[in-house]
């Protein structure tokens, strides 16, 4: 039982909880989740085998915790919904997100793009201003976006990046340009609160998810154009290397979640750090059958490695949202 849960993830969990709804009920919930909550939580619900009934009870008795937490009171009241967001997701994930909600007003346009493969956001968006794709940039994802900046002209590419970076804010007059390009009318008047768009973590985290060569060629040119901004948004970007920087704890509820063969992937070519960071945090035989992966894998592609370090650095970046690790380093809080 232990072992059960221990090895069960929150996004597990949440599976689990949603299948003992029964179908009709569970089809309910996801029409209020995101398209990347519906992808992740899917992906759980297929992969999940063998659900025991103790499984099933921590993860219902779970649910009824967390809700007992929650006042069924003032329900639409802008500090209720900026005091549970920031409670749920953290200040700085909360912020964007409270200000979509309360400030942007509705943006199905938007909010539809979310849903799209990146080459169909490309086609609605290339020929429109640099300031408006940037603005599209801020908004999606940052994986999405990122594929969708690998698709833009190559010479576009650092532009756009510094017109996130350097964004304070969406009016809602540009937001309403946005949404009626899209064909989709926006709520709400031509004044108040800018939307918490843009900025230079916004910059960094697409950035972070851009293929290398494409992410090296985007910074060079930001750095000939401003080399302080360019900076800024480096010192905020997570890269495989800084793992060395996440304490131990976090290493060990990071390899949890990570496949061998991915793992033997991401660390052909690293330095010898990041290894004995990764073997330090692993059991004596865990540790002797991955040296083994490593020394009997040949030549493998770069792009290979590659997207496995960038895969490795996605479920660390989702563990830090959900509070079960701390990101070090380039991009990390910093501790005191």
């Amino acid at each position: 039982m232990a072992g059960e849960m221990q090895a069960l993830t929150s996004t597990d969990k949440a599976a689990i909880f949603l299948m003992t709804l029964g179908e009709a009920t569970a089809a309910q919930v996801f029409k209020y989740l995101g398209p990347r909550e519906v992808q992740k939580i899917g992906t759980a619900m297929a992969a999940l085998q063998n659900i025991s009934r103790d499984m099933i009870k921590v993860s219902v008795d779970e649910f009824v915790i967390d809700l007992q937490k929650q006042t069924p009171l003032g329900i639409g009241n802008d500090d209720y919904i900026r005091k549970v967001l920031t409670d749920a997701l953290g200040e700085e994930k909360a912020a964007s997100m409270i200000d979509r909600i309360l400030v942007g007003g509705q943006t199905k346009g938007l909010e539809s793009l979310k849903w799209m493969d990146a080459r169909s956001v490309v086609e609605l968006i290339r020929y429109e201003h640099p300031q408006i794709i940037a603005i599209v940039l801020s908004y999606l994802d940052s994986d999405l976006a990122a594929e969708v900046l690998g698709l833009l002209p190559e010479n576009t590419r650092a532009d756009l990046m510094m017109r996130v970076a350097t964004m304070d804010g969406v009016q809602p007059a540009a937001m309403r340009e946005l949404n009626d390009m899209l064909e989709v009318q926006l709520r709400g008047g031509s004044q108040g609160k800018a939307a918490g768009l843009g900025g230079l973590k916004c910059a960094a985290d697409i950035l972070n998810f851009v293929d290398r060569s494409v992410e090296a060629k985007i910074s060079e040119s930001m750095s000939e154009h401003d080399p302080e901004l360019a900076g800024r948004i480096q010192d905020l970007m997570f890269t495989f290397d800084n793992l060395t920087d996440v304490d131990d704890r976090g290493i060990q509820t990071l390899l949890r979640e990570v496949s061998t063969d991915n793992l033997v992937l991401a660390l052909k070519g690293t330095d010898d750090n990041i290894k004995n960071k990764i073997f330090r945090n692993m059991s004596q035989r865990a540790g002797d059958m991955l040296r083994e992966d490593l020394e009997s894998r040949g030549p493998v592609k770069l792009s290979d490695v590659e997207a496995a370090q960038k895969e490795i650095i996605g479920i660390a970046r989702r563990l830090a949202e959900e509070g079960q690790l701390s990101l070090g380093g380039a991009g990390g809080e910093a501790m005191v």
